[in-house]
């Protein structure tokens, strides 16, 4: 199946040695970009700052691989940093890897089973609403090492808000040298993209605040002082497992399959705007989860697609898996030559790179636009994911999110389901239209309009018939669809009908609605030739009813007399 190729074989079928060089000199850019960000993302996890490059190494040369995407870029990315660190702090290291392995194999089957477009329904408000949060908690995160705080000993808050608080508390401890680190670093990272069109502004922040600890009189946390710096490739490593562990990891693990699907596949959908090009869901998923599983048992974190390093590998020129893939080498290269000198990059530059990462990500201007321009239902939807993201936790927000968009859903498709009777008229109404159709008064006729669902079975009692009343035509050209719910509602109604003697007389079933009532018996039980094809037909049958009827109660005055 298509669906399920890796978009590299395809990509190689028309390679060239012109491509080649281009997708080298991309993905060694990529590469470049993605060393401080890899670091960055790593240390915001709340893990050593080679497992972030470990990521990108073994996830994204997986990835690229197998992936969907020709172009796609893979590795640690912000959306996970909040998540990983919560999980790291409650279940270690193994707790991490036991969920990423899982989530993983989500992810497959994710893929195996055609997943790949249900993606789509996940409301938009939602994923803006998480992502703006993520990007809140990521700058909150931060705010200790950007501003060289100081806490007390055995204070390590977990929790966004714990962090805040604890923020605030020991403001009064601020190191001056860190805020000028951060500050000429957070600088350095806003004006470099206007003046430096190929140089990654996090490589020219990472180096000026390296100079300006070695050679100015600033005393700074570095990486080299909070952490073990190692130069080693990635082994294998395979956790210990038990029962226990596995349940306790498969909220995280489901959480971290979501997220990096819905990462993943928005990714490639940018990345299909960029080229004019379309990729593959399914493999993409598949892809991610081996991608995943890979990156665990090499020492590595969650990984999906990243958007803004895919962008960067289009913009240099990268058009096949092969830049992804080099992007990966490159990392190795650079971890074995270059990763003792890590140690070096000062706590305030990576917490200014991790600022800019957040608000790239935090689509504030989508977030506003939202608010003033979407229906209440959407921003309501919207500010709840925001919150809980902020407050609680990505989990909680997506539950929340889903549950509360859904019921919105129902009330909003509910309110669209109406039921109109028709107007009866008599000569002394005024003006009367001479081609409205004539009827026997004995013919009561409903239009129903928009889907019967359980959501809107209450407009079944809207419909009323009168004592005079023979026969009630329903009719339905406007019904998509129909549930069992609504179904049964309907059966009610045709029960109370029989019991005063009422017949119903269907008008333009649908088909799923026909379906529906064949398979449940409701045709048999109000009968075949009370469901017409058309209102004109429907109110030749009710005229038929009705005079039937009228020629029985004359033959029982007639016989009684």
């Amino acid at each position: 199946m298509n669906s399920l190729k890796p978009m590299l074989l395809s990509s190689l079928k028309s390679y060239d040695k012109s491509q080649f060089f281009k997708d080298v000199t991309a993905g060694i850019i990529v590469a470049i970009i993605a060393l401080p960000l890899s670091i960055a993302l790593a240390l915001a996890s709340g893990v050593g700052p080679e497992a972030g490059i470990f990521t990108a190494i073994v996830a994204g040369f997986v990835i690229s691989a197998l992936g969907g995407s020709s172009v796609q870029i893979a590795g640690p990315t912000a959306a996970f940093a909040t998540i990983v660190a919560g999980i790291v702090a409650h279940d270690g290291m193994d707790g991490l890897v036991v969920a990423t392995i899982l989530a993983g194999i989500f992810l497959i089957l994710m893929g195996l089973c055609h997943f790949g477009s249900l993606i789509k329904f996940i409301p938009f408000t939602i994923t803006t609403g998480f992502t703006s949060g993520i990007a809140v908690t990521i700058v909150i995160g931060q705010l200790k090492d950007f501003f060289g705080l100081t806490y007390p000993t055995g204070v390590k808050p977990i929790e966004t808000v714990e962090k805040f608080e604890t923020v605030i508390h020991n403001f009064s401890t601020m190191n001056m040298d860190a805020v000028i680190v951060g500050v000429v670093s957070l600088v350095i990272l806003i004006i470099a993209p206007y003046i430096f069109k190929r140089i990654p502004g996090s490589l020219l922040a990472v180096i000026a605040g390296i100079l300006m600890v070695q050679f100015l009189p600033l005393k700074v946390n570095t990486i080299g002082n909070l952490y073990t710096i190692s130069n080693a490739l990635p082994s294998l490593h395979f956790p210990s497992l038990s029962l226990n562990m596995i349940q306790n990891a498969l909220p995280n693990a489901l959480t971290i399959a979501v997220l990096a699907a819905i990462e993943s596949l928005l990714s490639c959908v940018v990345a299909d705007g960029m080229i004019n090009g379309k990729h593959r869901s399914d493999m993409e998923l598949v892809a991610q989860g081996a991608g995943n599983i890979a990156s665990a048992l090499f020492g590595g974190i969650p990984a999906t697609g990243a958007i803004a390093r895919t962008a960067a590998n289009i913009k240099n020129g990268g058009k096949t898996p092969i830049a992804g893939m080099v992007h990966s080498i490159t990392l190795v290269i650079v971890l074995v030559v270059l990763m003792p000198y890590a140690g070096m990059i000062p706590m305030p530059t990576i917490a200014a790179i991790l600022f800019i990462v957040a608000y790239n990500m935090c689509q504030w201007r989508t977030f506003v636009n939202l608010a003033k321009t979407a229906p209440k239902s959407d921003i309501m939807v919207l500010v709840t994911s925001f919150v809980l993201t902020v407050i609680f936790d990505l989990v909680v927000a997506i539950e929340v999110g889903m549950v509360l968009a859904c019921l919105l859903f129902i009330k909003r498709m509910s309110e669209e389901t109406k039921v109109n009777g028709w107007t009866y008229v008599d000569e002394d109404t005024l003006d009367v239209d001479e081609h409205l159709q004539k009827l026997p008064l004995q013919i009561r006729v409903y239009e129903i309009s928009g889907p019967l669902f359980f959501g809107a079975t209450s407009v079944i009692e809207e419909i009323v018939v009168k004592d005079f009343t023979t026969c009630l035509v329903l009719r339905m050209r406007s019904v998509p669809s129909l549930d069992s719910t609504a179904l049964n509602a309907l059966k009610d109604l045709v029960q109370v009908c029989e019991s005063k003697g009422i017949t119903i007389v269907f008008s333009h079933v649908n088909d799923q609605p026909m379906k529906v009532m064949e398979k449940a018996g409701f045709i048999e039980l109000v009968g075949e030739e009370n469901f017409q094809p058309s209102i004109s037909a429907a109110l030749d049958r009710a005229e038929e009813i009705v005079h039937s009827k009228q020629e029985k109660t004359f033959s029982a005055k007639k016989s009684h007399v």
